[in-house]
């Protein structure tokens, strides 16, 4: 869907446990760096910090929310929090270069507000933060699957929002299929 190369000379932080992102956005080009799960803020500083010089976090709370429920949510929505501000403080707002971040939240679920609830966090962090950290070139998206969105596609979204084209962007939610 992309040309070869599209994402070459940019370096990807990958957070949260999204394993999928990584070997696409490395097939465009892109220097893929993972960072660690979980709610250790020192260790994500660091990880960022010997990442080098970061353009783009794509962070996803899919797999920290797991099943739901409140821990679920707490899960989720706390490393994102973790993630985006390790990766805006290190790499984006001291040199004041700028860089994109994508969080992709929970699929809804009929039977648990806290997947609900992680989306609107997502949504409203996105939001806030591309209004605050605009100044410094920062521009923050959420991305919203539906029910039925698969991997491929918010891979190919995520790819989208890193490239050239991902400028045009910030402050919004991508909401794909059904909700």
């Amino acid at each position: 869907m992309f040309r070869p190369g599209l994402l070459a000379g940019v370096v990807v932080a990958v957070g949260g446990g999204g394993v999928a992102f990584g070997s696409e956005l490395e097939g465009l080009g892109a220097a893929v760096v993972a960072l660690p799960v979980g709610d250790d803020e020192e260790a994500m500083a660091a990880a960022v910090a010997a990442a080098g010089p970061v353009d783009v976090l794509v962070h996803d709370l899919r797999p920290s929310f797991g099943r739901g429920g409140p821990d679920g949510f707490t899960a989720a929505v706390d490393g994102a929090w973790i993630a985006t501000r390790a990766v805006a403080t290190t790499a984006f707002l001291p040199a004041e270069r700028g860089g994109r971040i994508t969080l992709v939240a929970p699929a809804p679920a009929a039977d648990d507000p806290h997947a609900a609830a992680a989306r609107a966090a997502v949504e409203n962090l996105a939001r806030t933060l591309s209004t605050e950290w605009a100044r410094f070139g920062v521009r923050v998206v959420a991305v919203t699957p539906g029910m039925s969105t698969t991997d491929a596609e918010l891979v190919s979204v995520a790819a989208y929002l890193a490239s050239p084209a991902g400028d045009y962007f910030s402050g919004c939610v991508l909401s794909l299929g059904a909700v």
